[in-house]
């Protein structure tokens, strides 16, 4: 798909026409277990596209996704990011399910709790003693799940040296445990390792904190379940294109039964503070544009020291583009979607993620840089679609 639709003189744009403005373009992968397929899904539509990122930024398991597709060289990453998605849902739930969402609610519920009881192949392991049963400072205390595979599947799946080899910048989010301080790890001033993105997915108490640089970190989405904010506060974003994909949407249905309130509230707990943050930088980088544009027609004379030094300061201010994609729940999936790791659910997780953006970029105007008296659009596939 190397055509979006059309200007309205019907000409065809490409591409490659609609990127050139832009200096950089960033996938922003947010926290949310196995709906993360949603993410492998958005980014193979984007590959086929010929959409290149080259800032990856994740959280949880969008950074286990992002460190996958860095991690590769391009004809690799769909098939290093299948492979990983194969693997954890290869276990068999049922061998054939009857039609209708009441056996398919069925189906599901026995695959979060097949995770919850054996834990999921080349991620994590139940701990052979409960956690409550052993004792302070041992090894398994701190946690339900042993996630040793996981570092061998990345091992597996990820060339570290071409991760590091800053042809893309990654960045994962993690908390630390003893400060509660948040941090990214970026390949832009570290060497990334396993490590630092099993941190980013160590979501407590299921998993164990990780060590790093003597501190031990959990997951990130603990703080923060999408890293946009740390993309939009580093003083070397450039005129930026983003593909934020999130897996927890803060639009849905009035619930109608119990299982749908406790999928309601963590749609609406891991989504909120994903769209506060992007209306608050909208607002406060579009009101930054405003008073520069207003101080221009000030006399010199009649500037202050600091007025003059917050003209020197927007002289280059980054014009921002963010294209939202937000998986949208089924309605057969409840509040264990999160950790419902079957095959038939992550391939359906895929592939709405790979129509959803096959659908967005037909929309060749919601890719173009915004003028620069308005600085920073958000536009979303699901809200801003007329058809």
């Amino acid at each position: 798909m190397d055509q979006l639709a059309g200007t309205p003189k019907n000409k065809a744009v490409s591409i490659k026409e609609v990127l050139d403005p832009y200096q950089s373009v960033a996938l922003v992968f947010q926290g949310g277990g196995a709906l993360g397929a949603y993410q492998a899904g958005v980014f193979q539509a984007l590959s086929e596209a010929g959409v290149a990122a080259n800032w990856l930024s994740g959280v949880s398991i969008g950074a286990i996704n992002a460190a996958i597709i860095a991690g590769n060289k391009p004809g690799d990453q769909v098939d290093r990011l299948r492979n990983f998605w194969e693997t954890v849902s290869s276990r068999k739930v049922w061998h054939f399910t009857p039609e209708g969402d009441y056996f398919r609610k069925l189906r599901n519920q026995a695959s979060a709790m097949m995770t919850m009881t054996s834990g999921l192949p080349g991620f994590f392991a139940p701990r052979e003693m409960n956690p409550w049963q052993q004792f302070a400072g041992a090894s398994g205390a701190t946690s339900f799940y042993d996630t040793s595979e996981l570092e061998t599947t990345l091992n597996r799946l990820i060339d570290w040296k071409v991760l590091n080899d800053r042809q893309q910048r990654l960045s994962v989010g993690a908390v630390n445990v003893r400060t509660g301080n948040f941090r990214y790890f970026d390949s832009e001033i570290e060497t990334i390792s396993a490590q630092h993105i099993m941190a980013s997915g160590a979501l407590p108490p299921a998993f164990p904190a990780i060590h790093i640089e003597n501190e031990y970190y959990w997951d990130g989405g603990i703080v923060s379940n999408t890293p946009l904010q740390y993309l939009l506060e580093q003083e070397d974003v450039h005129d930026t294109l983003v593909f934020q994909v999130d897996l927890f949407s803060a639009r849905g249905t009035l619930p109608r039964e119990m299982p749908d309130v406790l999928a309601r509230h963590k749609d609406i707990m891991y989504s909120s503070r994903t769209r506060n943050n992007t209306d608050t930088f909208r607002r406060l980088h579009n009101l930054k544009l405003k008073l520069h544009q207003a101080l221009l027609r000030v006399p010199a004379e009649a500037l202050t020291v600091e007025d003059r030094e917050f003209l020197s300061s927007m002289q280059d201010v980054p014009q921002i583009n963010i294209v939202h994609l937000i998986y949208q729940q089924k309605l057969y999936e409840g509040h264990a979607k999160d950790y419902e790791f079957s095959g038939t659910s992550m391939r359906e997780h895929w592939d709405s993620g790979y129509e959803d953006t096959r659908k967005t970029l037909r929309h060749h105007t919601w890719l173009e840089k915004p003028p620069e008296s308005v600085g920073m659009t958000v536009h979303d596939v699901h809200r801003d679609d007329p058809s």
